[in-house]
C-alpha cells in the first residue's frame, strides 16, 4: 500500500490502465515486452505496425497513458519514456465443445488487464 501511494506522489509518473483485454495473458506480455524502456513516440509507431491483434488496444491504452501525462501533470510529450507495462489476469469464460459419446470438452477464453505506466525522462 505504501509503494502506491509512493508512487503517486512522484510528479514525472503517470499511467493507464486497460481492463477485459480479449487475449490470454502471455499473447498480451509479448506485446508488453515490445514497448518496455522505448520512447512513447517509437513506441506508438511499433505498435501501430505491429501484426499482433492485441497491438491495435494497447496502442489506444499507450494514447492513453501519454494524454493523461500531458494534461493532468503537464509532462512533455516528446520526454516520455515507458518505464513499467505490465500485464494480469482478468475473467475467463468457460465453454464447452460437444465431442464424441456425450461428452464435453472445456474451452477457456481468457481475458487480461494491463498497465502502463510513462515516466518523463530527464534531459542530460
Amino acid at each position: 500500500m505504501a509503494n502506491k501511494a509512493k508512487e503517486e506522489a512522484q510528479e514525472n509518473v503517470s499511467k493507464a490502465f486497460g481492463k477485459y483485454f480479449r487475449t490470454s495473458p502471455q499473447k498480451l506480455n509479448l506485446v508488453a515486452q515490445t514497448i518496455r524502456g522505448k520512447n512513447a513516440g517509437r513506441a506508438l509507431i511499433d505498435l501501430e505496425f505491429s501484426k499482433r491483434r492485441v497491438a491495435a488496444d494497447v496502442r489506444k491504452l499507450l494514447q492513453s497513458a501519454i494524454a493523461n501525462a500531458e494534461n493532468n501533470h503537464g509532462m512533455d510529450v516528446d520526454s516520455l519514456v515507458i518505464s513499467e507495462a505490465f500485464v494480469g489476469k482478468q475473467v475467463v469464460m468457460k465453454r464447452f465443445r460437444a465431442r464424441a459419446r456425450g461428452r464435453g470438452a472445456a474451452i477457456h477464453k481468457k481475458f487480461s488487464n494491463m498497465t502502463i505506466i510513462v515516466k518523463e525522462q530527464e534531459q542530460a
